[in-house]
């Protein structure tokens, strides 16, 4: 590889930019993908187009392109976030996995009949099976069919094959390294990013935005870019330094901030960035791209078209149907999906760092997914004229077939929630699963770095014998909370109540016996890890009985609220998102919660006046925010219409915002909104210098003198009015207020 040339790094960094802003503007003229614009601009700049000026230094551009990767991962990890995928559900799981096991064993025997050794075959087998979030996206917003039924079901797949693609990433990267196909290291592998995952989603999530909380108000967004693109790139640095790429550990934290309150604050700021730095990879793709191969390789070019449109169509329709979707469904799905795109070029990119890749098979995947990016609209409307086609030569035992099975699934899927213990085991095993990944992590901590420090900290003060039992004492105190995690399943109320009232006690208390004993043996097993070595296994194994013993007959109530807090704290962070926009977890006074929600276009307040559509009165909530276009409007007049879009900030009860948010969000789910500092919730006491005593609502003129709303007015211990047109202010009173901070530092 070239030495990388700070003195020609500007020059190409402009020739490149030059020409893809040339590139763009030609395709957004011609109505296609800004991509397709940014290849082509790579391949005027490479050597191989001999009729403009070419990059002096291609290490410059490859430089810049693996920053490209990593901002192109983190903004993909930003939409992608774990509670998506656990929304995605057991239908686009088996759906993608189906897709890609296709397209891989397909890819993989196209190869070898091209002559590529096995590694080969199966890089181009993965970079056949990533169909393109970005092209089908743009295909379906220009043909105007996101509305459809199918569309949802199409999302949720993208998003399961965003994170297969990621996991093919690293078992690639394992097999690149190895030079070979192994059984037991792939398996290694797929269990080390697991564990790996886990860590860093549960740290990650029990972290991040609690920071984010505590310092949202200090946070402009300078900080804000500064402290993502840090995360961002710290988390990739931990990623190679665990033995993983540099874009695992981008996706991963993009993956984690996609779950808090400030994600798509992150993504607007860093799109510049990401468009910056995205462009500039795919046109370092496009300078892959040869002539001469393509020429070479034409059939090869066709054929491998043809493979990519036909086998998304049959594997995504067979996976479609296989999880109880109609034929229909099925087979719009199976036809949207027919084409490759970023995913298979940073698998080629990975394939050609790792020195592993046939240097023909980059511009040959380019070239193909170039076709296929063409093609991608014009089989998305042949799904519906070829359906009809089926429909009308399937045999009707075929066609009773299908139905019969779709509605034995869905019927299959809908006993299976009612059944508590499926849902109390499946809750406990994820359970189990991620307080034993956690224990792990934290044994190789206190093994490595807490038991030694704190031995040695006490062999000044007493004999090696007792500081060795002071360390490993501290170190299971640690660990107690993870620990009665796993030896006590976790029951609901209304579960404890489903189970009390079953005729058969014996299979009722069973499965809660069994789970109780495995986690026991599990935790017995963790703690003979952690005295590997200090003690013999006998002593070993008594401290395991004892220290469980106590944990489950002495220590069990403050382990259970200590626990408990900690869920709690986690859980929050979440769901973060999802309770911004719903106010759950808001309190604000009493039952009341601060909640924002997007205004769907079936709203029935649309085009309206605030005082009209009297959402106060009708639906007991108080409207003190609106965002409309990145402008907030504080405490906003009755005047101020409602438009589709415009994201509302309410006060009100639970129940309140429940009902009210069906009515404004009827086609709109997982809004949020960024945090608004204009906006400030606060109470105090009116003394005897404030304007407002002796004055009645009404009279206040709180909104247009003070930008203020009033909620309640406190009078007395625990004594809430209702802030009426005719409530009169009196010395003492607590006024529960949302308005400007300084504003309504004068009505004090």
């Amino acid at each position: 590889m070239e030495e990388l040339q700070i003195n020609s790094l500007i020059t190409d960094l402009a020739l490149i930019l030059t020409l893809g802003a040339a590139a763009t503007i030609i395709f957004k003229l011609l109505k296609q993908p800004v991509v397709l614009g940014y290849i082509v601009a790579g391949f005027i700049a490479s050597p191989h187009f001999a009729y403009s000026p070419s990059v002096g230094n291609e290490a410059n551009i490859e430089f810049w392109a693996q920053l490209g990767i990593v901002v192109l991962l983190f903004s993909l990890g930003l939409e992608f976030s774990f509670k998506k995928l656990i929304n995605a559900g057991a239908s686009a799981i088996v759906t993608a996995l189906i897709i890609v096991c296709g397209m891989l064993a397909t890819g993989f025997f196209i190869g070898k009949c091209m002559g590529l050794t096995s590694v080969n075959s199966i890089f181009l087998g993965a970079m056949l099976s990533m169909s393109s979030t970005t092209i089908i996206l743009k295909a379906l917003t220009d043909l105007n069919l996101r509305h459809r039924k199918f569309v949802p079901g199409i999302f949720a797949v993208l998003i399961v094959e965003d994170l297969f693609a990621v996991v093919m990433m690293v078992i690639l990267s394992s097999i690149a390294i190895n030079k070979t196909v192994e059984g037991g290291e792939m398996v290694m592998s797929i269990l080390k990013l697991s564990f790996f995952l886990i860590i860093w989603f549960v740290v990650g999530v029990f972290v991040i935005p609690s920071i984010f909380r505590k310092f949202r108000r200090v946070l402009s967004d300078e900080m804000m870019l500064i402290i993502a693109m840090g995360l961002c790139f710290a988390m990739a640095i931990f990623s190679v330094a665990s033995g993983f790429s540099l874009a695992l550990g981008a996706f991963v934290m993009g993956s984690i901030l996609a779950g808090t309150s400030e994600a798509e604050r992150i993504e607007r700021i860093i799109n510049p960035v990401k468009d910056l730095f995205g462009a500039v990879f795919f046109i370092s793709v496009g300078m892959m791209v040869d002539p001469q191969v393509i020429v070479q390789y034409a059939g090869i070019i066709v054929l491998l078209s043809v493979v990519v449109i036909v086998g998304m169509i049959i594997f995504g329709t067979t996976g479609m149907l296989a999880t109880g979707q109609s034929l229909k469904i099925s087979m719009e799905s199976g036809f949207s999906l027919t084409q490759i795109g970023e995913f298979s070029f940073i698998i080629a990119t990975l394939g050609t760092t790792l020195g592993v890749l046939d240097e023909s098979i980059y511009p040959i995947i380019v070239t193909v997914s170039v076709i296929t990016t063409f093609t991608t609209p014009f089989f998305i409307k042949l799904a519906t004229p070829s359906y009809n086609f089926v429909e009308k030569h399937l045999p009707k035992k075929w066609s009773a077939l299908l139905e019969g099975y779709s509605k034995t699934v869905n019927n299959d899927v809908k006993q299976k929630s009612r059944n508590v213990w499926a849902s109390i085991i499946k809750r406990n095993l994820l359970r189990l699963v991620l307080y034993s990944v956690v224990i792990i992590a934290l044994i190789f901590v206190l093994r490595t770095y807490l038991i030694p420090i704190v031995k040695n900290l006490f062999c000044g003060f007493m004999s090696e014998e007792w500081a060795l039992m002071l360390s490993v004492a501290s170190a299971l105190f640690l660990l107690s909370p993870f620990f009665y995690a796993i030896v006590t399943p976790r029951l609901s109320r209304k579960e404890k109540m489903t189970l009390s009232s079953s005729n058969t006690p014996v299979l009722v208390g069973l499965p809660r016996f069994v789970m109780l004993i495995a986690g026991g043996l599990l935790s017995m097993t963790f703690v003979a890890s952690l005295l590997y070595g200090f003690y013999s296994s006998t002593v070993s194994a008594i401290v395991a009985i004892v220290y469980l013993l106590a944990l489950l007959l002495v220590f069990a109530p403050f382990m259970h609220k200590h626990l408990e807090l900690i869920e709690k704290h986690f859980m929050s962070n979440v769901n973060e998102r999802e309770n911004r926009r719903t106010g759950k977890e808001n309190n604000l006074v009493s039952d009341m919660h601060l909640a924002y929600m997007t205004v769907g276009y079936n709203c029935p307040f649309v085009g309206e006046r605030l005082k009209n559509a009297d959402l106060r009165r009708k639906h007991g909530v108080n409207v003190v925010a609106i965002i409309r276009n990145s402008v907030r409007y504080p405490i906003p007049t009755g005047n101020m219409r409602i438009f589709p879009g415009d994201q509302i900030g309410v006060i009100g009860t639970d129940d309140q915002i429940q009902n009210l948010l069906p009515l404004l969000e009827p086609k709109v789910q997982n809004a949020d909104v960024e945090s608004s500092t204009d906006v400030e919730f606060t109470h105090f006491e009116l003394t005897d210098k404030s304007p407002l005593l002796g004055k009645k609502l009404a009279e206040a003129r709180l909104r247009d003198d003070y930008k203020s709303l009033l909620v309640a007015v406190e009078r007395g211990e625990d004594n809430f009015l209702s802030a009426t047109p005719d409530l009169e202010f009196a010395k003492g009173d607590i006024l529960w207020i949302v308005g400007d901070k300084e504003l309504m530092e004068k009505l004090k």
